[in-house]
């Protein structure tokens, strides 16, 4: 058995990475809105914090009545209570990473939790 999983994806409207690469932490999706199209649904979490990375186009989410504009390069985080709707402009797709975390369970960071070999 390896220590590592790789997967390559292609461009499909939702592809969930869970279980193409046995995620144990995290659930990152990748979610490709054409232009002028949007999510169908407004969503909120019980337990879990989600971090959005837009890739490229543009678009917006309208989060708890507040509507954020979205580029290519932004990143958001949004609290697990809030609910959120997302769509893509009516002149550019969207595509965007999704990671999904439960909140407040991050207990190292890169400099407390990784091991230097041979130091």
């Amino acid at each position: 058995m390896t220590n590592f999983k790789k997967a390559s994806v292609t461009l499909e409207a939702r592809t969930e990475l869970h279980d193409i690469l046995s995620l144990t932490g995290a659930e990152i999706s990748l979610n490709h809105l054409p232009a002028g199209t949007g999510v169908p649904f407004v969503h909120s979490h019980k337990n879990n914090e989600e971090i959005y990375a837009v890739l490229s186009g543009k678009g917006k989410a309208v989060i708890d009545g507040e509507t954020v504009e979205l580029a290519a390069g932004d990143w958001v985080r949004i609290a697990p209570a809030a609910k959120r709707q997302f769509s893509a402009a009516e002149d550019s797709a969207i595509r965007f990473a999704c990671i999904q975390v439960k909140e407040n369970s991050l207990k190292g960071y890169t400099k407390d939790d990784a091991v230097i070999e041979g130091a």
